[in-house]
This record gives C-alpha cells, sequence and structure tokens, in this order.
C-alpha cells in the first residue's frame, strides 16, 4: 500500500563531519579512468537529540524541507543535479539505453477492460505516448473511441489520469486528475455519449476509489482535510474519511459516510457490492489488519454498521448473494481463505467457504455463479474454480508459468476477462467464459524483441537462518558464463512481486546482462507468515534474504566478483540503503529509489505515521533501538568503501517525500567511504511513480542502467 525508507548512520561518525562542507572525490567514467567529481558544497548543522540516552546527529535536517517553498534546499537540489548530469553525460552506455527503451517501450498496450451497461472501458498506449488514453467500446470486438486523452492537458506530459469508475449503465465516468505526481486527486465527471465534462469537480481526494452507486445518482469516494495553502506535499495524511458526491451538486454538499475522528490516522478503503446494496469500509492503522464497516444503502437510515471491530485480520470483500457476504480473509488462516458472513441475522457468524489451501490466496472474484480463486504457487499463479458453497470446480488453463489477474464480474455475468503477463511474456488479455472455462485472446503485444531468446529460471537459496527464498533470474538465452547482474527485490508491507513483463528489465538482459529479483521475506509470497518475518523486530531477515541473494549469485557464478548492481524502491529503496551499509563489499553499484533513509523521522511526515505497524514506533525503546541499527541515513561507515550509488527521488514526491534522499545523500558525499560516486537524481514534477511520463521514466532508466552498467563492467554496444 505505501513503501518504507531508510536511515541508520554509525554515532560516532559525527564530531569529524559535523562542520564539513565539501569534499573532492574521484568518480569514474571507467573503472580505471577516474576524473575528479567536486560535490556541492552542503552545510552541515548542529542537531544533536538523545532519545533514551542514546546520541543522536542529525546535521542534514534543514534538507527536509520543501524544496519547492525553501529557496535553500532548492539551491542544494540545483547543484546536485548539476554536478550529476555533468556525471551521467559521460557515460557511454546512456544514449544508447535510451534509444533501445524508446523502441522497446513503442508497442500497443491495453488494460484489462470493464464492461459497464453493454459497453466496455480501458486504458490504452500507443507505444510511447506519456499518458495512456481512456477509451470505449460500444461491444466487445467493436471499434474504441478515445474518450480522454490526458496527453493534451499539459506540454511536459505530468498530468495523468488515475482512478476512475463508469456507472452502471455506462452513461457517466468519474475519474481523478493526478498532477505531477502528487497523490492529491481531483475527481471529474464526464458524459460518455456527448464526450463532455459535467460541472461536477471533488477536490482533496486522497488514497481513494470511485464506486457509483447502482442508479448513477452518485458515487462514493474518500478524501482528507483540506490542507493549509501551499502546504499540499507535506500535509500528513489524517482525517481521512468516505464521502457521497451527488451528481450536480457542489462539493460542500458531499455527504459524509464513515469517518474515524477519534482516530485521525486512519485510512479507510471500501468497495461496493455488484447489485449495489452494500458499501464494505474496511479501515486500518498502518499495514496490518483491518476492521471492518458496512453500510446498507436499502436500509431506512443507511448507517454504517460495525461488523469487526479489532484490527486483527483483514478483510476484503468478494460479492454477495442477498445478505450472504463473501469475504476473503487470513482470520485463522495465515495463506488466507473465503468466508461467508450473513448480515440478516443480528451477530453475524463467520463461516468457511473455500477453506485455507496449501499455496497463498492472493485474488478472489464472484463472476457468473463461480468463486475464481488466483493462488500464488512459489510466486506463480493459479486459478482455481469453486462453487458458491465452496465445491471444488477445475482450473482455469493459463497460457504458461506467470502472473494472472483480472477476473472481474458480477453475479450474473457470463463473460469476464483477466491479464496474463510474465518476464518474457507481455501483457496479453484474455476474454473468459465463465460457463465453458475457455478464453480467447483478446488483446496481445507485439514488442520489438525476439522473446524466445530469452530464459526465465527459478531457483532457492538459503539466508542466513536458513530460510528457504525463491529468486528468479531472467537472461539471455545464448549467456554462459557470469555477467553484469541487476538484483531486485522490495521486501515488505505484505506486497510480493509476481513475475511480470518490463522493458526496462528487458533493455539490461539484451545488453548481455542478467536480472534477478529475490522474493525476501516482509512480502507476501507465503503468507502472513512471511510478512511477519521481515517486518518491525524482525527487519534484519529481510537485509539478510537480500544479502544471500547477492552471495549465492556470486558463488554460482551468475556474476563475478565486482559485477553485481542493486536496485529497490519505496520500502525497497530502506533495503538497499540498508544493505549497502552493512556489506559495501558486496556490491559494485547501488540504486535506491524513492527510499525512506531516515528510519528515526520518518512519521513524521505525509503518510508516515501509517507505517508504524510495519517499522515500528519511535517513541518505543525497543522499536527506536532497532531502527536505529540499520537505518541507512546513521549508519553510513567511514572508512569503508563503499559502491557506486545512484539515488533517485522527486521534488514533488508526497508519499516519501524527497528530504530522506536528500539527507541520505548529503551524509554520503560527507563521508570518507571511497573513491566511487555517491550521487542523487532528483526529478522535477514527478512524484512516488505513478503517473509519472514514459519519456521521463525512459530517461531515468537509461541514466540507472547506464550507472549500473558502467560499474558492473558491462560493455553497452
Amino acid at each position: 500500500m505505501i513503501q518504507k525508507m531508510l536511515m541508520r548512520r554509525a554515532a560516532l561518525f559525527a564530531l569529524s563531519l559535523l562542520f564539513t562542507t565539501h569534499f573532492a572525490f574521484a568518480c569514474s567514467q571507467s573503472p580505471t579512468t577516474i576524473p575528479m567529481i567536486t560535490y556541492p558544497q552542503t552545510k552541515r548543522g548542529d542537531v544533536v537529540e538523545k532519545p533514551f540516552g542514546q546520541t543522536v546527529f542529525d546535521p542534514d535536517r534543514w534538507l527536509e524541507n520543501d524544496v519547492r517553498s525553501d529557496r535553500e534546499v532548492a539551491s542544494w537540489v540545483e547543484s546536485q543535479n548539476k554536478v550529476t548530469n555533468a556525471y551521467l553525460d559521460k557515460l557511454p552506455g546512456r544514449d544508447i539505453f535510451k534509444a533501445r527503451l524508446k523502441q522497446l517501450y513503442n508497442y500497443e498496450r491495453f488494460t484489462i477492460p470493464v464492461k459497464k451497461g453493454g459497453r466496455y472501458f480501458y486504458f490504452r498506449n500507443s507505444g510511447v505516448q506519456n499518458q495512456r488514453v481512456f477509451y470505449v467500446r460500444d461491444s466487445v470486438d467493436g471499434v474504441g473511441r478515445v474518450l480522454i486523452d490526458p496527453n493534451s492537458w499539459a506540454e511536459d506530459g505530468t498530468i495523468a489520469l488515475v482512478e476512475w469508475s463508469a456507472s452502471d449503465d455506462g452513461t457517466r465516468l468519474a475519474y481523478a486528475v493526478q498532477d505531477g505526481g502528487t497523490d492529491w486527486r481531483t475527481i471529474r465527471v464526464l458524459d460518455v455519449n456527448t464526450g463532455k465534462d459535467l460541472e461536477d469537480e471533488v477536490k482533496w481526494a486522497r488514497f481513494t476509489s470511485i464506486k457509483w452507486t447502482k442508479d448513477g445518482y452518485g458515487f462514493f469516494y474518500a478524501r482528507s482535510s483540506e490542507p493549509k495553502q501551499d502546504a499540499a506535499s507535506q500535509a500528513s495524511v489524517e482525517n481521512h474519511a468516505v464521502y457521497f458526491h451527488a451528481i450536480g451538486t457542489p462539493q460542500t454538499q458531499d455527504r459524509l459516510v464513515y469517518a474515524t475522528p477519534d482516530q485521525p490516522t486512519m485510512l479507510h478503503g471500501f468497495n461496493i457490492t455488484k447489485d449495489g446494496r452494500y458499501v464494505a469500509i474496511v479501515s486500518s492503522p498502518g499495514s496490518l489488519g483491518e476492521d471492518l464497516t458496512v453500510v446498507d444503502l436499502q436500509s431506512a437510515d443507511g448507517q454504517p454498521r460495525k461488523l469487526v471491530a479489532n484490527f486483527d485480520n483483514s478483510w476484503a470483500i468478494v460479492g454477495n448473494v442477498g445478505t450472504k457476504l463473501f469475504f476473503q480473509t487470513n482470520k485463522d488462516a495465515p495463506r488466507l481463505k473465503v468466508v461467508t458472513m450473513d448480515i440478516a441475522a443480528a451477530d453475524p457468524v463467520v463461516k468457511d467457504v473455500v477453506p485455507e489451501q496449501d499455496a497463498v490466496l492472493s485474488g478472489a472474484s464472484l463472476v457468473g455463479g463461480r468463486l475464481l480463486l488466483s493462488y500464488l504457487v512459489d510466486v506463480k499463479t493459479e486459478v482455481r474454480r469453486y462453487t458458491l458453497e465452496g465445491k471444488a470446480d477445475g482450473m482455469v488453463k493459463l497460457p504458461g508459468i506467470g502472473t494472472a489477474g483480472g477476473f472481474e464480474g458480477g453475479q450474473d455475468d457470463k463473460e469476464s476477462f483477466y491479464g496474463f503477463t510474465s518476464y518474457n511474456v507481455p501483457g496479453t488479455i484474455y476474454r473468459y467464459d465463465v460457463a465453458s472455462n475457455t478464453a480467447r485472446v483478446w488483446s496481445e503485444a507485439k514488442v520489438a524483441i525476439d522473446l524466445d531468446q530469452i530464459v526465465v529460471e527459478q531457483r532457492f537459496y538459503k539466508s542466513k537462518d536458513g530460510t528457504r527464498v525463491p529468486m528468479f533470474i531472467v537472461r539471455r538465452k545464448d549467456l554462459t558464463g557470469s555477467a553484469p547482474t541487476l538484483l531486485h527485490a522490495y521486501g515488505g508491507f505484505a506486497l510480493s512481486e509476481p513475475p511480470a513483463f518490463s522493458p526496462d528489465r528487458l533493455a539490461w538482459i539484451e545488453q548481455g546482462g542478467v536480472f534477478a529479483i529475490a522474493h525476501i521475506r516482509g512480502g507476501n509470497e507465503y503468507g502472513k507468515a512471511w510478512h511477519d518475518a521481515g517486518r518491525r523486530q524482525n527487519k534484519q531477515n529481510v537485509f539478510d534474504d537480500f544479502i544471500a541473494a547477492g552471495e549465492y549469485l556470486k558463488a554460482q557464478g551468475i556474476t563475478s566478483q565486482d559485477g553485481l548492481a542493486i536496485d529497490g524502491a519505496s520500502n525497497g529503496g530502506i533495503l538497499i540503503g540498508a544493505v549497502v551499509n552493512q556489506r559495501p563489499d558486496l556490491f559494485a553499484a547501488a540504486l535506491p529509489q524513492v527510499g525512506v533513509m531516515d528510519m528515526l523521522r520518518f512519521d513524521k511526515f505525509t503518510g508516515g505515521k501509517l507505517w508504524v505497524d510495519e517499522f515500528g514506533s519511535v517513541a518505543q525503546e525497543a522499536d527506536f533501538r532497532n531502527l536505529f541499527k540499520y537505518s541507512p541515513y546513521h549508519n553510513i561507515q567511514s572508512g569503508k568503501a563503499y559502491p557506486a550509488i545512484l539515488a533517485t527521488t522527486a521534488d514533488s514526491d508526497d508519499r516519501v517525500v524527497p528530504g530522506h534522499s536528500f539527507k541520505y545523500v548529503a551524509a554520503l558525499q560527507a563521508a570518507d567511504i571511497g573513491s566511487k560516486p555517491h550521487l542523487v537524481r532528483i526529478e522535477t514534477r514527478a512524484g512516488h511513480g505513478a503517473g509519472k511520463p514514459v519519456d521521463k521514466f525512459i530517461e531515468e532508466t537509461a541514466d540507472m542502467w547506464a550507472f549500473a552498467a558502467h560499474w558492473t563492467g558491462m560493455k553497452v554496444k
């Protein structure tokens, strides 16, 4: 849901660095040719705190200020980008990667269509359009017509159409606009028949879905309090609430549906049953369990009814048959199961329909009188069919080993759609017939590379404590022996990264590199126990798993002793920062992206309070000491040779504020950690990743790959 960050720099680092302003370091254009780089001058502050008696130095705290309103921080960003760009400009592989990425991204691709009122709504990108274009078809195989083209909204392509929902009769579309990568949304409404916007406008939506009432009278959405003027990018996620907007009325008249004013940091997600009767609201204080509230829209008062009052488990509504609601939950089932509650009863009883299985339940749909359940089996998808009584009803035959998702629809729908992808299979969309359990291709991508030459292998390796960890390895079929390798992982928030097609990774592989992804603890690959083994006091397991992956790749001869680069984003950014501090000798290059690097202050900004369940609370001594022990910012080890590091972030990231990366890089540049470059690339008018225009993504990826290629010895040509 949200991502993690970094921090932790050795305590004794302080006195020798407090007043250091700039260093000249040797940075290389090639491992054997080392021109000098002078890092920008960075002032060091004198902030010292002593939580629980522990001395903590924070000389770079001033870099937490908003780059768009603090002139001093803006000047620092400008000077850092100038140095970074000058270095990247000299890398011979940069233009080659950029040109090839444009070719690899230049293919037609669709999202899974959603059927409403006999119409089919979906996104399409013709190739390298900065933003996906929104289409509608009047029949399943008809000609699509453009409803909304976000590429016309901004010259730099940084305004995106993100969340959307069509009314049940297919005549209206509510859609959310994201500007410059922010988490804030503005919701507008379009008349599908005329293609023109209505006057409705809903502002300050945040972390929201959009769901229409059955009659199209209006829609539900979630928002936070309007921030103070010019403070939106730093505003905390508080007073989140679910509202209802009636079409044709001003936002000031929107009805509050559900809020928790006594718990202002709660985040509320919601869905509505296909028959339009029930709104199911799940509320969470973080990344763990949720309570469960239902609103019966046919009841006289429409008041919320609490079904689950604790945060012990997760709940996701699957569908309903009358008053019987189906849920996906991990209650008494770490790998999840499907249950029902008949809420006609005064005290509904939870009953198993499909008990916990041998694999992790990753998705559930109730379509055409069947339960279609997607399971992760060693990180690969299986889709199993069941009757509504829980009787096994066969499997959905998938086109190969990879990842499948979708299967949306209603109780009476005869058709559904799903998408399938893998590391060497671009996203293909299938139209699925529920009754016959058959599927046909609805859209199939054609890419500018011979995918038969790409091989995918799954291996398992042992972590430090003996835990068996899965890893995928992707490379060219003709590649033998050691090769420059890019190792990736996430490891948190019960999120898994199953096999998926990625043009950017193919650009690396095509040049003779290996891509490896380690499915380390902290994710959801094996259910709740796998997640719990990588959070709070167990976070070191995540780092141990990743380090063991790097050691395995070298021991197996997949990469050489100086050929391993690593990358991770958001929660994966803290991973990269932490393992570099713990094992700087293991890696040749590191690419931490939009990471939280200061683990002692992550809860001070935007949505950081929501991450306490994942990381721990700085206010509790045991958690504080654990966080301080691995925080990337606080644990940079002067006197050790570090790999080349290129951190990436964005000025308008209000999920993980860029101050984390600013402080981390300032500390790297101030430390005595060797001659390799330690740089930061700061994108403008971009956020945490969602809605980033294709051209910005290509440029950023080309920079990262050229940097990693150079330091792993890859000969780009």
